[in-house]
């Protein structure tokens, strides 16, 4: 049986989730980002009680097939920011992975979340951002090609416009603001 489970944001995140469904004694197909698959249907008893254990730890069980979708975007965003290859444009990607008219999704998305796909990709790219500025040594440059900004100069002026900083400002600050990417 497939599940989506709302904010699962990391690899910790599947862990928990995994271990819960272990515990409760079902086995476990695959765990991956905001989804499940289980060998078992689970009954409606078991559903009501996996979402309480998920929710103590911070997880929503998803039912309603808007939210689902709204979901399934929300993981693909983060998957596509965080794509190591040549990244395709978003629109593409999205209606090529969920099988959907990009409009549709995103009318959807915007209706449910309050904000635009687009606006939601820059977050988390910026985001992004942060973090290889935080833990790694790479340049603004190797940064901006490395997360398909056009340049370096598009990727600061993105970047100021969103934290109200350049790059550079924010590595040297020293004590990095993130947003948790569940929160985002």
């Amino acid at each position: 049986m497939r599940l989506l489970v709302k904010n699962m944001v990391c690899p910790r995140c599947i862990s928990a989730v995994k271990s819960i469904l272990v515990s409760e004694g079902f086995t476990v197909k695959s765990v991956t980002l905001g989804e499940v698959e289980t060998e078992e249907s689970l009954s409606d008893e078991e559903r009501q009680c996996l979402s309480e254990k998920l929710q103590e730890i911070g997880f929503e069980l998803l039912d309603d097939p808007r939210s689902q979708l709204v979901e399934q975007i929300r993981v693909a965003v983060l998957k596509w920011v965080r794509m190591e290859e040549e990244r395709p444009k978003l629109s593409e990607c999205l209606s090529r992975q969920l099988s959907k008219d990009y409009s549709a999704l995103s009318k959807l998305f915007s209706e449910v979340k309050g904000i635009t796909i687009e606006r939601f990709a820059i977050i988390h790219r910026i985001e992004y951002v942060k973090e290889l500025l935080c833990y790694s040594q790479l340049s603004t440059s190797e940064i901006a090609y490395r997360l398909g900004y056009s340049s370096p100069a598009y990727l600061s002026s993105q970047f100021k416009q969103v934290t109200g900083m350049t790059p550079k400002e924010f590595r040297e600050l020293g004590h990095h603001k993130r947003i948790s990417l569940d929160a985002l």
